[in-house]
């Protein structure tokens, strides 16, 4: 047991080292200084969204900072306790268990180390589709939508519903999350695609076996540092009243907007404002949020050499399939990484197909900013 522990505290301390590179200590440190100084000064706010962005990055630079130092007193801690312990079981349980979280820790957080692309620590857009199949893919799609609120939530991002169309039965027909946090854009980039869902349909009085599909969109929320150029005469404008709760006014007005860019075909809409002006605001920042997400396509394409764009997100690219009979297993097909703890995923437990996809773009080299 004292072999096992000593080995998890040197792979600690060897993540650490790693971590410390990776984020240039001594330039990371006097950087958060200036951050930290910047942020005392009385005009400080005066330029709100430059503000934010030095606040973001300050975020950044305190995380990993603080990270290091943590698993660094955590492996030290170990050593010290594991001199102490002179046979004690109980104490040396302990121990182990403290330091296998730490080495689960150090890991993550050697992966969050890799989300370093232009617009990895940006916000998100996810944007879920039903497929063809009626109720059965709309409700599929509605236990989706619940899986990413609840990864996202246990995650500590904020979920912000910007626009839905419910199911003509159950479910829903299509809905966009917007998800905020530190790295939202870099975890969940990798959930683009078509996810299949095999079970007993509840709809179906025959108790048969069926199959759904519904799609995935993930696209980062950019800021005036990236440039996206859009031709108002190339972007269809339309309005409707909105569906959702949002009160009386809502109900009554057309103040969801909805706009197609004919060039792409990409359709965005948004009705969870309580104008007509909110609403536009906010799907012109999904436009250009789209628009920037297809220019990483083809940035990961030209790279890759592999399928055109639309692809990607066709019906017939399938990046995991959920299977919940006649057997439990959901298995990434990008990847191999699988479970058979569905419930759990369903749950909104992500983690372990998050990390493998982002250390399986790295590994082969096909991260889409490198």
């Amino acid at each position: 047991m004292s072999t096992e522990i000593l080995s998890l505290i040197d792979e600690i301390e060897q993540s650490s080292a790693l971590l410390r590179r990776r984020l240039d200590w001594d330039v990371a440190q006097k950087r958060l200084d200036e951050l930290n100084a910047l942020s005392e000064q009385p005009d400080f706010w005066n330029d709100p969204e430059k503000a934010r962005k030095l606040m973001a990055e300050r975020q950044q630079l305190e995380t990993g900072i603080n990270t290091v130092q943590e698993l660094e007193q955590e492996a030290a801690d170990g050593r010290e306790l594991l001199e102490l312990a002179d046979g004690d079981d109980d104490l040396i349980q302990d121990i182990s268990a403290n330091m296998k979280r730490a080495r689960e820790r150090a890991a993550k957080a050697e992966l969050q180390a890799l989300l370093s692309g232009e617009a990895d620590s940006n916000d998100c857009y996810l944007q879920i589709n039903a497929g063809a199949g009626g109720t059965e893919s709309q409700d599929w799609a509605s236990m989706l939508r619940r899986m990413y609120v609840r990864w996202s939530e246990s995650s500590g991002y904020k979920v912000e519903e910007v626009d839905a169309h419910e199911g003509d039965e159950a479910g829903i027909k299509s809905a966009t999350l917007l998800i905020s946090g530190l790295n939202a854009y870099g975890w969940l980039k990798s959930e683009s695609g078509v996810h299949r869902l095999v079970r007993i349909s509840p709809y179906d009085s025959s108790a048969r076996r069926h199959t759904s599909f519904a799609s995935v969109t993930v696209s980062p929320v950019i800021d005036e540092t990236i440039e996206v150029d859009i031709d108002p005469s190339d972007v269809r404008t339309d309005t409707y009243r909105a569906s959702g709760a949002g009160g009386q006014h809502v109900n009554k007005t057309d103040s969801a907007v909805r706009l197609t860019h004919d060039p792409t075909g990409i359709v965005v809409a948004c009705q969870a404002g309580r104008s007509q002006h909110q609403n536009r605001a906010k799907a012109w920042e999904m436009l250009r949020s789209k628009l920037y997400e297809l220019e990483l396509q083809r940035r990961r394409e030209a790279v890759q050499d592999s399928h055109d764009s639309k692809s990607e997100i066709g019906w017939g690219h399938q990046i995991r399939s959920y299977v919940l009979q006649p057997y439990q297993l959901i298995k990434d097909l990008r990847t191999g990484h699988e479970t058979s703890d569905t419930g759990g995923v369903l749950d909104g437990d992500l983690d372990g197909f998050l990390s493998a996809s982002l250390a399986h773009n790295v590994s082969a080299g096909n991260d889409e900013d490198a």
